[in-house]
């Protein structure tokens, strides 16, 4: 379903980057271009980094949609 803006809701994009003995995942929602990053060890799964990472995203948003004005 698309959302009007570009992306399709509920879509997210998930980038992973090794640094040293880390992985930086950022996670992307593609309707709202809103992005979010994690730093996670090597050791961690790639699923439990992209639970973390859409956790902390799912959060931004919820902060986002709570600090916009109501609109009647």
């Amino acid at each position: 379903m698309e959302d009007g803006r570009g992306g399709r809701s509920g879509e997210v994009f998930f980038e992973f980057t090794q640094l040293g003995g880390q992985m930086r995942v950022a996670a992307i929602d593609a309707a709202t271009a809103t992005e979010v990053v994690i730093i996670a060890p090597l050791t961690a799964t790639r699923i439990q980094m992209q639970n973390i990472a859409l956790a902390k995203l799912r959060r931004r948003l919820a902060e986002i949609k709570a600090s916009e004005p109501r609109r009647f």
